[in-house]
């Protein structure tokens, strides 16, 4: 592949990637979640997964463990999420969703199976397998974090 046709590759997948997470922010606040960012959205897939500590969620979102702490400040203060101790270690605090938490993840789930129909609508519903399988064989494991 040629330098230019690798720079139009990457230049498509990282359209798609904003344009993604744009709709789903959209389709969430459209959904009556109008108080979030698309940041917050990244902090609820980790902590949906049974919840996570502060330290956690740094990892996860590749901030430091303050900036995490004044997200975790923020989701608590507006009800989404909330500290609870953690079972394994007394020193520290485990942050869950509360259920006004997991239905802003519903409406985020809502949103992007939206956003995705529509690819079936526009490529099928085989080259949109197609696709997710040639994702899924080339994307990193690990978080997907927010371009800060």
């Amino acid at each position: 592949m040629q330098n230019s046709e690798a720079m139009a590759l990457s230049a498509a997948l990282l359209a798609v990637a904003g344009d993604l997470t744009q709709r789903i922010h959209e389709g969430v606040v459209a959904r009556g979640f109008a108080d979030l960012r698309p940041a917050h959205g990244f902090a609820f897939a980790r902590l949906a997964a049974g919840g996570a500590t502060v330290t956690e969620l740094a990892a996860h979102l590749g901030v430091t463990k303050q900036a995490a702490s004044q997200l975790v400040d923020e989701v608590v203060r507006k009800g989404y999420a909330e500290r609870r101790p953690h079972p394994g270690d007394a020193r520290a605090r485990l942050i869950v969703l509360t259920e006004h938490g997991r239905d802003c993840t519903r409406a985020a789930e809502e949103a992007a199976a939206e956003v995705v129909g529509g690819w079936g609508e526009l490529l099928g519903e085989g080259e949109v397998r197609e696709l997710r399988g040639s994702l899924a064989r080339i994307a990193p494991c690990g978080p997907v974090r927010p371009v800060w």
